[in-house]
């Protein structure tokens, strides 16, 4: 276990204690599922994915895309001015 209380654990041993560590991560522990030494899978409760609805990811994108509509340039002009 690292200093921010995160888990880090290899995958046979993960595999052996499965339950245990779900049970862990229900109750907020991020388990990080290591191969060879490297970070390859991230085991936690999911509250942390729970901010914004899919209605809300495209309001924010559409949002975005209105925003950066400069004008009516064609790409290709763009790409030609920035070739200069």
């Amino acid at each position: 276990m690292d200093i921010s209380g995160t888990l880090h654990i290899g995958t046979f041993e993960a595999k052996n204690k499965l339950s245990s560590l779900v049970d862990r991560a229900s109750k907020g522990s991020r388990i990080w599922i290591t191969k060879r030494g490297k970070r390859t899978a991230l085991l936690s409760s999911g509250v942390e994915c729970l901010g914004k609805t899919d209605v809300d990811l495209i309001a924010s994108f559409r949002l975005i895309r209105k925003r950066s509509k400069s004008g009516n340039d064609s790409l290709k002009s763009l790409i030609e001015e920035g070739q200069r």
